[in-house]
């Protein structure tokens, strides 16, 4: 017989149990002999379905090598290692990387210590004087190849039936309007490529400040330009009939069919061409030049004259015409931070010419300022294009366009001991450029 129970407690077994365990419901503590009605600790800890429940002190086994006591719990506000002994804090100051490795900022990290303007992007962190001439030879590259495709692709499929009858001037010819839009169009993911390969950076950083195309600013942009460049180019197309006696033959062949392809295809190829010449490469000149300023005014120049150039003028006044363009073209890129407003500029210019075109008739030419009135086309297409860039440069308080990039400054403290800004905000530079420039960078 068993010694008899403490007063309280329930009567202990009478013989000891010696046969297997009883089994009992899922969950429940395995049976421990002598710890009958729940009422004897069991040694270690109760299974839980969830992992093991630290108990409260008292008599229970501990796993052989675990820890005895349970980790601290830090305070609200307090890190994890300043609970260690103040002699194994870490040391204050920027840490550096183990011997052969270094730090890479997590996805998503701006690419830029200092706010910067849309024309200085291409100086990231990592900038290399090498990277702007990679990338426009990968784009030369990639983009010949494309555009051979496209025109393989347009004979293939019988878009000309006889190509000996191309008339390459004629851009009212639906057909070779269409071809020669996407055999531009494709320069857009040419650009593209040439930021991720030889960047290594997300690819809309050609497209403004934030990364992205914004789009909200289209239709305001389109509204500007509209009643000034659309009603300078049908000025100047009027002029010409009455001047120059060019015939009206009414619409084209096909007219129905060359506004299709106008209004689909054209804003894309304008785009294209924007971020070409007032994106790559202004980015890539304004970033050899280094100082922003300097760099808008040497890359809009040296931009505007390629892209006239690029068109083939004729003869000198339309070369200054397109110089004109490209000029008006860079000062709304450099007042609004991206090419939104430039894209629109462009499009509304090609959709507005060979949709009048069309209309007036094959005697209209598209190409060439007509002989005898250079002077006055090219005035009344400078008024146009001030008109437009001055109504961009006063909306720029009610649109607020961005101007600066997002800036993280990671460059740690300056070697006089001056801290920097707070880490992960940057805010310093920034309260700095407020303070200059107001909150949207605009004097």
């Amino acid at each position: 017989m068993s010694a008899a129970a403490p007063p309280g407690w329930p009567p202990a077994d009478e013989e000891p149990y010696t046969g297997p365990p009883p089994t009992g419901p899922y969950g429940a503590p395995r049976y421990v002999p002598g710890a009958l009605h729940g009422m004897h600790p069991a040694p270690g800890p109760v299974p839980w379905p969830l992992g093991p429940v630290p108990l409260q002190p008292g008599p229970h086994t501990v796993p052989p090598g675990a820890p005895r006591t349970l980790p601290p719990v830090p305070a609200p506000g307090v890190e994890p290692w300043q609970l260690a002994p103040p002699d194994r804090w870490p040391a204050p100051g920027p840490v550096h990387p183990p011997p052969g490795l270094r730090w890479e900022p997590p996805p998503g990290t701006p690419p830029h210590d200092e706010p910067v303007e849309y024309l200085q992007v291409m100086r990231t962190r990592d900038w290399r004087w090498w990277r702007p001439l990679l990338g426009l030879f990968l784009f030369t590259v990639v983009y010949l190849v494309a555009t051979v495709l496209v025109f393989l692709a347009g004979f293939a499929v019988g878009l000309f039936p006889d190509p000996t009858t191309i008339d390459p001037t004629d851009l009212t010819d639906p057909g070779l309007l269409l071809l020669t839009n996407v055999s531009l169009m494709v320069a857009i993911p040419c650009v593209w490529l040439a930021w991720a390969a030889a960047h290594g950076k997300a690819i809309d950083w050609s497209s403004s400040v934030l990364a992205r195309l914004r789009w909200r600013l289209l239709a305001p942009y389109t509204l500007m330009a509209l009643p000034t460049l659309g009603l300078a180019i049908a000025a100047s197309l009027g002029l010409y009939v009455l001047v120059e006696g060019w015939e009206v033959t009414g619409p084209v062949p096909g007219y129905g069919w060359l506004l299709l392809v106008v209004v689909l295809t054209t804003p894309l190829q304008s785009a294209a061409e924007e971020y070409l010449f007032r994106g790559y490469l202004s980015q890539a000149v304004a970033a050899w030049v280094g100082r922003p300023r300097a760099g808008a005014v040497v890359a809009g120049v040296l931009t505007a004259a390629l892209f006239s150039a690029a068109h083939l003028p004729p003869d000198v006044w339309s070369f200054l015409d397109r110089f004109a363009f490209g000029l008006a073209a860079s000062a709304v890129v450099w007042l609004t931070g991206g090419l939104e407003a430039a894209i629109v500029l462009h499009a509304v210019n090609n959709v507005v010419v060979f949709t009048l075109a069309g209309g007036l008739g094959e005697g209209v030419a598209t190409d060439a300022v007509p002989a005898g009135t250079g002077v006055v086309v090219v005035l009344v297409d400078l008024l146009a294009m001030g008109g437009y860039v001055a109504l961009v440069a006063r909306s720029r308080r009610r649109l607020r366009p961005e101007l600066l990039t997002a800036a993280l400054d990671l460059r740690g403290p300056s070697p006089r001991g001056v801290p920097g800004p707070p880490p992960g905000i940057g805010y310093g530079v920034t309260r700095r450029r407020e303070a200059q420039h107001g909150p949207w960078g605009m004097g």
